[in-house]
């Protein structure tokens, strides 16, 4: 068991706040929510304590962590290093949600010779998606194919990306425009963003998919001489890619990417209402015979602690926060680098916000996806109970 009595959240935004509000609700523990921007309102709430922060200010943030045992970095990815060094020397634990490469390589040196853990990427992917590639390569004598994919999907997409936003318009930009990690014939290879273009049905609906950068976070070096050929993709609604190939690279705005975040956020709506799709797929030599075994999971929003929540801001909460409780309970590595597949895939759903991945239990096991949200407004509190989703008749 690992004492931790205290918890900083940096970061305030919709994620964040998720973050918070999931740590008071399931552990009932102190949470300190800092921002640099002031909250728009101060509710009344015994767990979580909301303050401003400039973590630029390094005598500042060192101030505002001496008290807390653990920080969660919900800011964006450029922040990553400098807030890591921070924890790294009050002799903080560390978790983030970050799928930037580069960051990631800076944390796993300030973890040389630490006292305190410090992982990295935590979130849905890289995080979750991890732990379920390390489980599903565990299951096979000779593993030969494992593809990872996720998506975070605008439930309604009407235009002609087929995208609304659902999270971080730097983070996409991000995972569009650098190398994308991946194994192929057992050699370790640096694959393009965008490419790799395949067409899937999964559960009756057609999705395409494509290379985007740092969602399998360390698997490849984790995996490196036990696996053939891995590959993270991420999932949209078909046409996608190739609007996004005439942006990014007809129109060169990969090399002016300031100038395509202004397009993006002037012209492409955010959405709240959104689904999250989790799929993997292994195959390999399992008692001398040729086998498959795929896992699937449709996440919804929903309620937590009063508030309408999204399906990306409950999965990503939930990612960091089943980690959090798998190092207070003595589950992970204690101190030094540790990456998310290091976190066992079982013992992540049976933490308490384990439910939200259910349906990538055991097969047989009885765990399957909340049912498809119906209607205008959230279906249900959060975590949803799973149950078996029932498919859809037409109607005549």
């Amino acid at each position: 068991m690992i004492s931790i009595r205290n918890v900083l959240v940096l970061g305030a935004g919709k994620v964040g706040g998720t973050v918070a509000d999931m740590l008071a609700d399931y552990h009932r523990i102190p949470v300190t929510l800092a921002d640099r921007d002031p909250p728009r309102r101060a509710p009344d709430d015994p767990l979580v304590r909301r303050t401003v922060l400039d973590v630029e200010d390094t005598a500042t943030l060192a101030a505002a962590l001496a008290g807390h045992q653990l920080l969660i970095n919900a800011l964006p990815f450029q922040q990553a290093g400098r807030v890591a060094a921070a924890a790294r020397a009050l002799c903080a634990h560390y978790l983030d949600l970050t799928e930037d490469v580069a960051a990631t390589r800076v944390i796993r040196g300030l973890a040389d010779g630490a006292d305190t853990v410090l992982m990295p990427q935590c979130g849905l992917a890289p995080g979750v998606i991890g732990m379920l590639g390390a489980h599903l390569a565990g299951r096979f004598d000779d593993l030969h194919d494992l593809h990872l994919r996720v998506g975070a999907l605008s439930r309604h997409a009407t235009n002609g990306l087929r995208y609304n936003f659902t999270w971080s318009i730097d983070g996409l930009i991000n995972e569009y425009c650098h190398p994308c990690a991946a194994i192929v014939q057992g050699q370790p290879v640096s694959a393009q963003p965008l490419e790799g273009y395949e067409t899937l049905v999964l559960d009756g609906d057609t999705y395409e998919a494509f290379n985007t950068s740092g969602g399998l976070g360390t698997l490849c070096e984790t995996l490196a001489g036990r696996v053939r050929n891995l590959d993270y993709k991420t999932l949209r609604y078909p046409g996608h890619r190739d609007a996004m190939a005439l942006l990014l690279r007809d129109l060169r705005l990969a090399e002016r990417r300031d100038l395509l975040r202004q397009v993006l956020e002037h012209a492409v709506p955010h959405s709240r209402e959104d689904v999250v799709i989790v799929f993997a797929s292994a195959s390999g030599l399992r008692g001398g015979r040729l086998e498959q075994e795929t896992r699937m999971a449709r996440i919804q929003g929903g309620r937590l602690r009063g508030v309408d929540r999204t399906a990306i801001e409950l999965a990503t909460a939930a990612g960091v926060v089943g980690v959090f409780e798998l190092l207070r309970t003595g589950r992970l590595p204690a101190r030094g680098f540790v990456g998310q597949e290091q976190a066992a895939l079982e013992d992540f759903l049976a933490t308490r916000v384990g439910s939200c991945y259910a349906a990538l239990g055991e097969p047989g096991s009885g765990a399957a996806s909340a049912s498809p949200h119906r209607g205008a407004a959230f279906a249900h509190t959060w975590p949803p109970q799973p149950r078996r989703r029932a498919r859809q008749q037409p109607q005549p």
